[in-house]
């Protein structure tokens, strides 16, 4: 068996494409008008979904999930901070700014549309570069991140060419 992906439920498929293709720059796969396809994960659209699961809309809640989220991640995270700052199509909520976790990585996780929790982090390769250009040695980085020395001497190499 093998996980394909994440489906979430939306209310409004056009302002759940805005989000996710002008905030998070993702890109549609296919497009079947009620589902929408992208790297790992689809929206569906709530009329569709209840018939899917034999429901009816108000059996559907999309009150603020705390439980799970959508993951992603990019290299260049001051940039994204920018851009959510100005994003205006919809008043974003928070759900909390930017931290720093011990490790060295930067988040910042809001609610899209229709309350689904996502979270969006400098990648962690990012991160790792970035210690290197601060002087920090192999054994620095290891220490601080947790990964595993190979996997920061290979970064390191990829650095290098």
């Amino acid at each position: 068996m093998k996980f394909e992906a994440a489906l979430i439920v939306v209310r409004d498929m056009e302002q759940s494409r805005s989000f996710y293709e002008n905030l998070l720059d993702q890109e549609a796969i296919m497009d079947l008008g009620a589902n929408v396809a992208y790297d790992g994960f689809s929206l569906q659209t709530l009329e569709y979904w209840v018939d899917f699961i034999d429901k009816v809309e108000n059996d559907i809640d999309f009150l603020k999930n705390n439980n799970s989220e959508l993951y992603f991640e990019i290299d260049d995270y001051d940039t994204f901070i920018e851009k959510f700052n100005n994003y205006n199509d919809f008043e974003v909520e928070i759900v909390h700014k930017t931290k720093e976790f011990p490790w060295g990585q930067r988040v910042i996780r809001f609610y899209d549309p229709d309350n689904h929790m996502i979270e969006v982090g400098e990648s962690m390769d990012s991160v790792v570069k970035k210690f290197f250009n601060n002087g920090m040695s192999i054994e620095e980085i290891v220490e601080k991140t947790g990964f595993p020395v190979e996997f920061v001497v290979d970064l390191k190499n990829k650095l290098i060419n």
